[in-house]
């Protein structure tokens, strides 16, 4: 029996990135860069207004705000004009208000020595303007305005090349493009970027007693739940998926189903064919596509798995258990990391915290067990609390409401049978819900 370490080393071996390619920034979200996105213009492109106020030069309301001294004959105002000038009181500057710009004009504005231009966020700065007096300080004046508050040079502007300039790169190779990434390449003119694309992956499912879940299941039938529950879980770990739906287990049609989804596919994943003679249906069908080995796992559920290299591209294909808990399971285990690292990840695992058990669990000897459980905190000490779900204390194997109802899998090592109340134990973290 190989263990789960192991295997997930065969596996993750044969991880290959897509190869990159150029798309448009609004497909580009969750995607690996794979370029150096170099800026070629600056942002901003011109001196604009940070926030809603008066352009003003700084020098004509240096004064503004400060106390105004005792003795008032003595007092050189510079030039600058004040509003009820009264000893030991702020001073407060009056200029006349020239213009009005908002964002978007295209039109120069010119401002004199002594004169305010009333300014939106996102306005271009008028000319010998060096500061925004911003709208708080002031009476909101429309022909003149009183300024309580001075500003020195330069404040409350976004100078040309202030976010970026010519020459920095936006966004680096390797990176993954969230929102703001998207947000820079939109910023700076880059309509679309080099990236990894997202792994292909085909999802077939095999068995004679399968249907569709368009039709009516008839004596002995039962619907394909695993092609739409594996293709939501490759959606969920970022690949592009193609779910093929039934295959037949006539050997040619097989086969043929399979090269077809090699051709296009980074990653196949085939379920409902291991064990007993199903399993050597499918490995005899496509023998001559490469080497595909169905082994033991020391894991439950999903302990029978197969995998190999299949086709002229060596692509990673996989063969799952029939039961829907043990193939999304082996999935979590297995599939997910491959593609977590074909998409450039740096941590292609879950997340994973240790946690206080709240009940008696047991695992099967000898084998890692990955057992569906719900995590909590408790508010207090901030310690996470597990427990497992199932009718038993390991849970019942095929019961997918009970996965349906997990938010972790509880991580039990191969050499621990039982775990009593108050225990910890490693933790996975599931997908979040709502």
């Amino acid at each position: 029996m190989r263990s789960v370490e192991d295997h997930l080393t065969l596996v993750t071996a044969a991880a290959v990135a897509p190869r990159p390619v150029r798309v448009a920034i609004s497909e580009a979200q969750g995607l690996m860069c794979a370029e150096e996105v170099v800026v070629e213009r600056p942002m901003p492109g011109f001196d604009q207004a940070a926030v809603d106020g008066y352009a003003v030069r700084a020098v004509d309301v240096a004064l503004a705000g400060q106390l105004a001294p005792e003795d008032l004959d003595d007092f050189d105002p510079g030039g600058a004009e004040f509003v009820d000038l009264e000893a030991g009181e702020p001073l407060i500057v009056g200029l006349p208000v020239v213009g009005d710009v908002s964002p978007g004009a295209r039109t120069p504005t010119r401002l004199q020595p002594r004169q305010a231009v009333r300014v939106e966020t996102g306005a271009p700065m008028p000319t010998l303007a060096d500061a925004v007096v911003p709208l708080r300080w002031t009476d909101g004046g429309e022909q003149r305005v009183k300024i309580g508050h001075g500003v020195g040079s330069g404040d409350y502007i976004r100078r040309v090349g202030d976010d970026v300039a010519p020459g920095d790169v936006a966004v680096r190779a390797g990176s993954i493009i969230g929102a703001a990434q998207v947000g820079l390449l939109a910023a700076v003119g880059q309509a679309r970027v080099l990236v990894h694309p997202r792994p292909r992956m085909s999802v077939i499912s095999i068995g004679n007693e399968l249907v569709d879940i368009d039709r009516e299941p008839g004596p002995g039938q039962v619907f394909d739940v695993n092609s739409y529950a594996l293709a939501a879980a490759g959606r969920d770990a970022g690949a592009d998926v193609n779910r093929v739906g039934i295959a037949e287990r006539d050997t040619s049609r097989m086969r043929e189903v399979v090269e077809a989804q090699l051709i296009r596919s980074e990653i196949v994943v085939i379920t409902g064919a291991v064990g007993g003679s199903a399993s050597r249906a499918v490995v005899n069908a496509l023998s001559d596509l490469g080497d595909l080995e169905v082994a033991r796992i020391a894991m439950h559920p999903g302990s029978v798995q197969g995998f190999g290299r299949l086709g002229r591209d060596e692509v990673p294909t996989f063969l799952l258990p029939a039961n829907p808990v043990s193939a999304l399971v082996a999935f979590e285990v297995m599939v997910r990391p491959l593609i977590r690292i074909a998409l450039g990840k740096r941590q292609p695992m879950r997340r994973t915290v240790r946690a206080r058990t709240i009940g008696p669990i047991v695992s099967a000897a000898g084998r890692k067990g990955y057992l569906r459980g719900q995590l909590m905190r408790d508010e207090r000490s901030g310690e996470y609390l597990v427990q497992v779900l199932g009718a038993s204390p390991t849970g019942s194997s095929h019961l997918l409401a009970e996965l349906a109802e997990a938010n972790c899998l509880i991580v039990v090592e191969p050499e621990v049978e039982e775990l009593s109340t108050g225990d910890e134990v490693e933790v996975a973290f599931l997908a979040q819900r709502g």
